[in-house]
């Protein structure tokens, strides 16, 4: 352990003053608000059409590949990077925060526990694409195998689980693209492999054809017997498909909130550098991942490689590049507008959850009955609207109250006590 690690018996000032760190709730509150952005085809549409514009049970418009290249290089996972970097140097602001009254990583993990259920009750009854249980799991692993480490060795981990990612995401899915979309010739093996290939992708769009029947002609208790009956074991896969993205993610957060990112204590002009050309290189590549599988038409592998696997590195440029000049600007950000946001990311656990609650209502028949309605550009227009909502709600209810509704609930339970919601 270096002398840059705290421990109990040396905290850092954050712990000490209990302050909150503004450009924290900043970036959060655009970060929870930017993955509604991602998530808002898998709840309007069947499930496959988050990546794969043919799973849309609406005709596509006359900009849908422009649209779609917007989206993948723009908002699809770069909001989550966000999140799971913010999510990182939490946990360890929260440690600072224990490790200073004496306690030990045993209230984190305690914490995550209790995020995890969170996950899962979201996952299997409002809807399944929480990510709340990879975070708790791979925040679990983060306290109780690297927490206590040096920012040298955390770094390493991090950039060496990194990579292990991109090399077992990229194989998998560009050997499945390659497989399913290439003329097989007569090689045996190869014809079977694309049959099989192409007989997944058949029931991945006959279960969104489900669902859809489910959302618009069915009952909630059916939605919820699809999610336990054929998507049980959905969030363990989740975990293998993503824990090598979000972990090192978890890591790097905590690396730059040690490192002084979010307080001010780096040079301005150089991480403004690093911030636009991060995004410059990032963007490019992904413009050019975007371009490559639209040549000629999406195809379900296609969207599947170039989200999972050719984006994997290219997303970490984007994703760093934005935190590093969110970091930079947002102590400057002033005025009624990124008050709200902030205050929505002071609130973002609610935020989160809330919108996939009212998603639930919007979009299902024993609500609004809007399943399967709207096409692309429509359902950001929702967006618009619960942008609205959590900018509406969040600075008066935190204005009245320490945390929000769903903060409070986890405090307690994380605690085991009763805290005072009112101010």
């Amino acid at each position: 352990m270096d002398s840059t690690v705290t421990t109990p018996d040396r905290p850092q000032p954050v712990a000490e003053t209990g302050q909150r760190i503004a450009s924290l709730d900043f970036i959060r509150g655009l970060a929870v608000m930017g993955i509604l952005a991602a998530n808002i085809f898998a709840m309007g549409q069947p499930f496959p059409a988050y990546m794969f514009p043919d799973a849309f049970t609406v005709p596509p418009s006359g900009c849908e590949d422009w649209m779609w290249t917007a989206q993948f290089v723009l908002i699809d996972g770069k909001m989550r990077g966000l999140f799971s970097l913010l999510f990182g140097a939490g946990l360890y602001l929260f440690m600072e925060k224990t490790w200073a009254k004496g306690g030990t990583v045993w209230l984190q993990v305690k914490r995550l526990l209790w995020l995890g259920l969170f996950g899962l009750i979201h996952f299997y009854f409002i809807w399944r694409g929480d990510i709340l249980f990879l975070y708790a799991v791979c925040g679990l692993l983060t306290v109780l195998m690297f927490i206590g480490m040096s920012v040298r060795k955390q770094l390493v981990i991090g950039i060496l689980a990194y990579i292990v990612g991109a090399i077992l995401y990229g194989a998998m899915t560009i050997f499945m693209q390659v497989a399913a979309d290439s003329q097989p010739g007569d090689n045996p093996v190869a014809i079977q492999m694309q049959e099989e290939l192409k007989s997944e992708e058949a029931n991945d769009i006959a279960d969104g054809e489900l669902e859809t029947r489910i959302r618009q002609d069915g009952s909630y208790g059916g939605y919820v017997t699809h999610n336990l009956e054929e998507h049980g074991g959905d969030p363990a896969f989740a975990l293998f498909f993503f824990a090598f993205e979000t972990l090192p993610l978890m890591l790097f957060g905590i690396v730059l909130y040690r490192k002084g990112l979010f307080d001010g204590r780096w040079d301005s002009r150089k991480l403004r550098l690093w911030g636009w050309a991060g995004l410059a290189l990032g963007g490019a590549l992904h413009v050019w991942i975007a371009m490559a599988t639209i040549k000629g038409g999406i195809t379900y592998y296609g969207a599947l490689a170039a989200f999972v696997g050719w984006s994997h590195v290219p997303r970490l440029f984007m994703t760093l590049g934005l935190v590093i000049l969110l970091a930079v600007h947002a102590p400057k950000a002033g005025g009624w507008l990124a008050d709200r946001i902030s205050a929505a990311g002071r609130a973002a656990f609610t935020n989160y959850l809330g919108t996939s609650i009212v998603m639930l209502f919007v979009f299902g028949n024993w609500g609004l009955d809007l399943f399967g309605v709207f096409g692309r550009a429509q359902l950001y227009l929702v967006v618009v609207a619960a942008w609205g909502l959590m900018l509406l709600w969040s600075k008066p209810w935190l204005e009245r109250f320490r945390y929000g509704p769903l903060e409070w609930l986890w405090r307690c339970l994380t605690y085991g006590k009763l805290f005072a919601l009112h101010r």
